[in-house]
């Protein structure tokens, strides 16, 4: 922002950062395809800290830096070098030129767009509409956030087409950004997948203390298995929605799914009479 006379856009902001991120071996943001294209939630949550403290000022479209502090020396020279770069390359676009140029030369990032249709061909549009098919097969995933940006997280859920999250967290609050329930039900919306929460089918945190190896998890879950019959109402209801939706996913903290409840939960959704589909964890 110091480069660009200390304004600058908010749509454009964006587009500069993503390009920005697309050059740095260690980006400190992720996107999603968003409805103006790619996104970052997470940088979204640091403009609105920063405003809070009063290090930038925000009118309706753009941000202003307010103590005009030289930050610019305090970066990395290589960042340095790749900032320059795209001040050169592509400061002088509109944020419509950058929405465009993003839009053909990085596809999947407008699968989600509300504008693509206005701002591109329909060759154009063809390439991002090839980029991600529908998929018409009924398939149970798992997924676990541990490890993971939101926006890593949430475009796994975009690249599987997800249409339904259902969180399995007893207790559904996170330390980190955007998995406590009220925003990661409000960032899927904002994708257009669904969200429920089934807290029944949780472990309480009490019961998850001392797991210091697998033996510890696998006792753990023998006991979570012997409970799970009565939870089969819960069991139903979940596969009745996978029925509806096609792609549901169940989630929950764990990357590694044998240290996960959502394992044996999945298990004896797919050991039920009528399911007669996929399961894959991811």
């Amino acid at each position: 922002m110091q480069l660009f006379n200390w304004e600058i856009e908010k749509i454009k902001l964006q587009k500069l950062l993503f390009l920005l991120s697309e050059r740095q071996q260690d980006a400190e943001y992720q996107f999603v395809p968003y409805k103006y294209g790619c996104y970052s939630f997470s940088l979204k949550a640091d403009l609105i800290t920063m405003v809070k403290k009063g290090v930038l000022c925000e009118t309706a479209s753009s941000y202003i830096v307010t103590p005009k502090t030289d930050y610019f020396k305090l970066i990395k020279d290589d960042d340095k070098r790749i900032i320059r770069e795209i001040k050169k390359h592509y400061g002088e676009m509109s944020s419509n030129a950058l929405m465009k140029y993003t839009y053909t030369h990085y596809p999947y990032w407008a699968v989600k767009s509300t504008v693509a249709k206005e701002i591109l061909t329909s060759e154009e549009l063809s390439n991002v509409t090839d980029v991600i098919k529908e998929k018409n097969n009924t398939t149970l995933y798992t997924i676990g956030y541990e490890g993971v940006s939101l926006e890593e997280y949430l475009n796994k859920l975009i690249f599987n087409d997800i249409r339904l999250l259902i969180d399995v967290r007893s207790n559904p609050v996170s330390m980190k950004f955007g998995f406590s329930k009220t925003l990661l039900k409000k960032y899927c919306a904002s994708l257009g997948i669904e969200y429920k929460h089934f807290p029944e089918v949780g472990i309480k945190s009490n019961q998850r203390q001392e797991l210091n190896s697998q033996d510890d998890y696998d006792k753990l879950f023998n006991e979570y298995k012997k409970e799970l019959p009565s939870a089969l109402s819960t069991q139903i209801i979940i596969l009745e929605l996978l029925k509806e939706h096609k792609r549901v996913a169940l989630t929950c903290f764990e990357a590694n799914i044998c240290q996960c409840h959502r394992k044996p939960l999945a298990e004896s959704i797919k050991s039920l009479p009528e399911f007669k589909y996929e399961l894959k964890h991811i």
